[in-house]
């Protein structure tokens, strides 16, 4: 396969404090690549040193074949970015920012006009192009953030939480474009996220990181059939005198607690909430709530971290 980007056990280190540790990434050409996991995770490092702004304290990385280290000059007129946050001009229009980065990147003054219509068409922004960037939503900005990163024909698009502070409606609309624009413009994107619906409606694959380490990349699918567990999510009142029974039942493979809830991990769920129900009954328990949910990707996060993805911490 062909790989656009790949690392070798490349790790960041500050003083006492490891943010990136031996991380090795293959991302394919072409595919919507997924960095999933909570703030604090590394993801924001990572993508720092892919793009150049970071020095890695060791290991290596390339991207669209050229090494980090030995040629940050090429890497970084292989690549477009978007970082969380917002880097606008309110005072300027978005042809206006879009001709301002045209120059930047040294796109040639015989195409840089039709290069800007394309991406306006790309971003659904042609019929705004011409007014001032405080009139614009928040999710027409980030799609003028979009377009900027790719207005020099980048072969990879890095987007750092690229819907983060957007309700879901235009969040769902950022996944479309994210989409259309892969698949349009050839490009590669790698995107780091800590929303599990994102990564799994968007990726191709998706690689979860949690304490500066990748756990475990595949496809959203696979991580899912890999779980082979469904989660039962039950309230009780004695919840300590639950759980010390409960982990006597060989049906449930793993159990954890968050706040007032007792996420079980079983396989065919929904022939165990009558047991699990008369288990309670017969030590004196009472069921506040009960209910089933089959595997998603927070399910995989929270079998390999034992946390959910809510939890990580700056």
């Amino acid at each position: 396969m062909d790989y656009i980007i790949e690392t070798q056990d490349i790790t960041k280190k500050y003083d006492n404090f490891t943010a990136v540790n031996s991380v090795n990434l293959k991302v394919p050409r072409n595919s919507v690549y997924g960095v999933l996991g909570p703030n604090g995770a590394g993801k924001t490092t990572l993508i720092s040193m892919l793009c150049t702004i970071l020095r890695p304290t060791s290991g290596r990385a390339t991207v669209n074949g050229f090494d980090v280290l030995k040629n940050p000059k090429e890497v970084r007129a292989s690549i477009g970015i978007v970082f969380q946050s917002r880097a606008l001009d309110d005072i300027l229009t978005g042809r206006e920012h879009l001709e301002m980065h045209a120059a930047l990147y040294g796109v040639p003054n015989d195409v840089r006009k039709e290069r800007i219509k394309e991406v306006l068409d790309l971003i659904a922004l042609g019929a705004k192009a011409d007014e001032y960037v405080k009139t614009y939503s928040g999710g027409m900005k980030r799609r003028l953030e979009i377009g900027r990163g790719l207005i020099h024909h980048p072969k990879v698009l890095f987007l750092d939480e690229p819907t983060l502070g957007l309700d879901p409606q235009t969040r769902e609309n950022i996944w479309e474009y994210i989409r259309r624009l892969n698949k349009a413009e050839d490009i590669t994107v790698l995107m780091t996220t800590h929303y599990m619906e994102e990564a799994d409606k968007l990726c191709d694959k998706v690689a979860i990181m949690n304490k500066g380490q990748i756990i475990k990349a595949d496809s959203p699918i696979n991580l899912k059939r890999e779980l082979k567990a469904d989660t039962i999510t039950i309230r009780v009142d004695k919840q300590d005198e639950f759980i010390k029974e409960a982990e006597k039942l060989d049906f449930i493979k793993n159990i954890f607690v968050e706040n007032d809830d007792i996420l079980m991990m079983v396989e065919r769920g929904e022939n165990l909430i009558p047991t699990i129900v008369n288990f309670a009954n017969k030590n004196h328990i009472l069921v506040k709530s009960i209910e089933l949910q089959h595997p998603n990707l927070e399910d995989v996060f929270i079998s390999y971290t034992g946390t959910k993805i809510a939890d990580g911490g700056k």
